[in-house]
């Protein structure tokens, strides 16, 4: 198979149809021998019965129910085991990227031989100005902290080769980041800029962006247990030359210096440190427990495909 087209569902019921429309017009444009997959991540409405339908009138269309809702993330990457093509198109169905820029993304990794996975990148961030500076703020915290390095305003729309994709899908980590993924795999990639669309209210809310923005760092980097130990270290030898300090004015200058604020702000400061402390090595001894359980991502519990 030539070319997998890859997309989720999640509350995605008014663009599926236009969605499968443009994007199946895009692939006839590149080949005749496409498939597109549908990867229903327990939306709550009918997008999964929409999916159906359009699978049992064109063979080409496959639908994975999954068995409940299980992060964005994870639902792409099941979607992504089940591709078959030498090139795989991911993109969202809810119109906010255009399926127009399959043709684009095909032009560009068929420029340069060598390339493996053409990523999209926006061109402005959408939103308020919180949003676009939380944004900015976001990804250089990250290529602070982690041992991978993202460009800013990457998106998970992607075009790759098969050669690329399997070595992606060898990662088995259970609490993924995919964008840290797809970075952290590899070969020769080069960003495409795009405008992003805007359909509406996110999924992303801030909640869950500070959650994501935990596990990408704790997820590509221990930077963050070393700057605990760093500032620990650090502590420690400021209050042994304070303690000096204090003594040496105690036994030849005979003065004791008073004032409680001083040592609560200190014992707030040392406090406040050691709970941060505690909580970032949590995080980690987190994922340590769910990977050892080594459950499965997702659970796809049908398959609709319409057979020849």
């Amino acid at each position: 198979m030539t070319l997998s087209i890859v997309t989720t569902l999640y509350k995605s019921s008014q663009y599926i149809d236009e969605f499968y429309t443009r994007i199946s017009k895009e692939a006839q444009k590149i080949t005749d021998d496409y498939e597109i997959i549908f990867v229903d991540d327990g939306s709550p409405d009918d997008s999964l019965q929409k999916a159906i339908v359009l699978c049992q009138k064109d063979i080409k269309v496959k639908v994975l129910e999954l068995s409940r809702n299980f992060g964005h993330h994870k639902a792409i990457m099941t979607g992504l085991s089940y591709t078959q093509g030498e090139f795989v198109f991911l993109i969202d169905s809810d119109l906010e990227e255009e399926p127009e820029l399959l043709e684009k993304f095909w032009k560009k990794l068929h420029k340069e031989e060598s390339l493996d996975v053409v990523y999209g990148v926006q061109k402005s961030r959408k939103g308020r100005f919180f949003e676009k500076i939380s944004g900015f703020l976001f990804y250089d915290l990250f290529n602070f902290f982690s041992d991978i390095k993202i460009e800013k305003n990457v998106s998970v729309i992607r075009l790759m080769k098969r050669k690329y994709l399997l070595n992606l899908l060898e990662h088995k980590e259970k609490e993924l980041i995919f964008v840290g993924l797809c970075a952290l795999t590899g070969y020769k990639q080069i960003g495409l800029f795009f405008k992003k669309g805007y359909r509406g209210e996110s999924n992303y809310n801030l909640s869950k962006k500070i959650n994501m923005a935990i596990d990408m760092i704790t997820s590509f980097s221990v930077k963050p247990l070393r700057i605990v130990f760093s500032t620990g270290l650090l502590i420690t030898f400021l209050s042994i030359f304070y303690i000096i300090f204090l003594v040496f004015n105690k036994f030849v200058h005979d003065y004791v210096y008073e004032g409680w604020t001083a040592l609560m702000i200190s014992i707030w400061l040392v406090t406040g440190l050691i709970m941060s402390s505690i909580g970032i090595l949590g995080i980690y001894l987190s994922k340590i427990f769910l990977e050892v359980k080594d459950r499965p991502r997702t659970v796809v519990k049908n398959i609709f495909k319409e057979e020849k």
